[in-house]
């Protein structure tokens, strides 16, 4: 199969808000697909290749620009191939020779897949084909029903090598899947929920749970054997001797469990989600700096896999296996007072909430369910917009990335504090693309530089260290609510308002 056609598929996907014209789209190329392209095509489509990142930054992917190609002739397999060589150039003059390599790849492709490349080396190819879409594809593609193709995905935990296995050998080989003790598993996610009582009344009784503010991880054990990986399936079993001690001294012989990993204040606090993350990726001694394992769920015990068991079943199991020191505090009601309570306690121990989960939920393959909620205080905030990014994909023609100030009460310039495209609809984007260029003060390749006057309204959950931005601090997960054109930029809110919501003091 030629990369032209999968680029057409992706600027297809990317221009309709239809989710059904969006998984007929990946649902026919999938279709046409040979064997051994199938894997390949589902990281191109949903934005990561098979190798994933290889190492080549944004700065020198654009500087390579070798004359376009005048009629599409790569080949899937060829592209593959050239990306699986770029990480193992290593050594003296390395560099030169990967961008030799990308030189002669771009070289041979289109004006328009060079774009296509380029996003997709770099991360930055939002064409709206999520893994949750392209299961949905693939359930299309295969004629299989796809609650067993989003199980087989969490089982598999490859989800290019599960579609190929469905293109060729159909129905039987997925089902056949099961947990193998070792290999990781495709986490369960959630969704945002208002408050405690809307989750209470979505899921009936529940199991309310502090929301740590940790790591996600989760831990296998065969015997003597333990494996410990990210939410993102990376393999970090090195990094953490004392989850692995935690685990080898249960009484049991196979398990795989789900929960988080947090690092402690000499107070016996949670330390910071930046903290945490920062010992996380790094190859300090659990003697510096502990990582304590928190569980909240139960994959598997003993050979017997527990993810199609009601998740009351699965705490069982859980409180049977698991001391309670090691367990995420938790309640089971049905009760918004009670709940309330216990977010009131998670909150007062610095963690982010509570997470509400139907006690009669199964353990769902990577999928934002409505059965597993979250509650969290959201800190809203009066922002000036300093610049904008034009679009891409179905965002095209329209300014969309927000680069977000703050005021600085002392100097009265405005101080950036994060970027977003969160929130924003298309009516938005309509209003705010013509009055940002009606304030338009300067371009820089697709960032058009803003005179201070706009300001937004913003949500986010919290705010972290940043040694990118000016002031110090950066959001986390903001997005925009409305613009305030009540407001004007003096009445915007300030970097040293932020900073205390960073110290805990707001």
């Amino acid at each position: 199969m030629k990369l032209a056609d999968v680029v057409a598929t992706s600027r297809s996907v990317a221009s309709t808000r239809s989710r059904r014209a969006k998984i007929n789209g990946l649902a026919d190329l999938l279709g046409r697909a040979a064997p051994d392209e199938i894997p390949i095509l589902v990281g191109f489509l949903t934005g990561e290749p098979r190798q994933g990142r290889v190492g080549i930054g944004a700065a020198s992917l654009w500087a390579v620009k070798p004359g376009p190609a005048d009629e599409p002739e790569l080949e899937v397999i060829d592209v593959d191939q050239a990306i699986g060589r770029i990480p193992g150039i290593t050594g003296r003059g390395s560099r030169a020779r990967r961008l030799a390599l990308l030189a002669d790849l771009l070289g041979r492709a289109t004006l328009e897949e060079q774009e296509f490349l380029r996003r997709l080396l770099i991360g930055e190819l939002r064409q709206g084909a999520l893994e949750g879409l392209m299961m949905d594809a693939v359930a299309a593609a295969s004629g299989i029903d796809s609650a067993t193709v989003r199980r087989a995905a969490m089982l598999g935990g490859e989800l290019g090598s599960v579609a190929a296995s469905a293109l060729t050998d159909g129905e039987a080989a997925l089902r056949d899947m099961r947990i193998i003790v070792l290999r990781p598993v495709r986490p369960m996610l959630a969704v945002t929920s208002g408050s405690v009582e809307d989750a209470l009344e979505s899921t009936g009784t529940a199991s309310v749970e502090w929301k740590l503010d940790g790591a996600r991880i989760q831990v296998h054990r065969a015997g003597s054997d333990t494996a410990v990986f990210t939410r993102s399936l990376n393999d970090v079993t090195g990094r953490m001797p004392m989850v692995r001690d935690v685990v080898l001294g249960m009484e049991l012989s196979e398990v795989v469990l789900d929960g988080e990993a947090l690092t402690h204040d000499e107070h016996g606090l949670p330390r910071r989600f930046e903290h945490t993350m920062s010992r996380f990726g790094s190859h300090q001694s659990d003697r510096e700096v502990p990582l304590l394992p928190f569980f909240f769920d139960i994959l598997h015990l003993d050979g017997e896999d527990l993810i199609d068991e009601p998740l009351g079943t699965r705490i069982e199991v859980l409180e049977r296996v698991v001391p309670a020191e090691y367990r995420v505090p938790r309640v089971v009601t049905a009760s918004p007072g009670m709940a309330e309570r216990t977010f009131a306690e998670a909150r007062l121990n610095r963690h982010e909430g509570v997470m509400v989960k139907a006690v009669d939920s199964s353990y769902e393959a990577g999928r934002r369910g409505r059965s597993w909620l979250k509650i969290k205080p959201a800190h809203h905030l009066d922002l000036v917009v300093l610049a904008a990014e034009w679009g891409h994909g179905r965002r095209t023609g329209w300014l969309s990335n927000l680069h977000l100030g703050a005021r600085d009460r002392l100097s009265g310039e405005f101080v950036m504090v994060g970027k977003t495209f969160k929130g924003l609809t298309d009516e938005m984007l309509t209003w705010q693309t013509g009055r940002f260029l009606e304030v338009e003060r300067g371009r820089h390749r697709n960032v058009v530089f803003l005179r201070p006057e706009v300001v937004v309204e913003v949500a986010f959950d919290g705010v972290l260290p940043s040694p990118v931005y000016e002031g110090g601090v950066a959001l986390r997960f903001a997005r925009v609510k409305r613009y305030r054109t009540d407001k004007t930029p003096a009445q915007a809110d300030t970097i040293q308002s932020i900073r205390r919501i960073f110290e805990g003091r707001a």
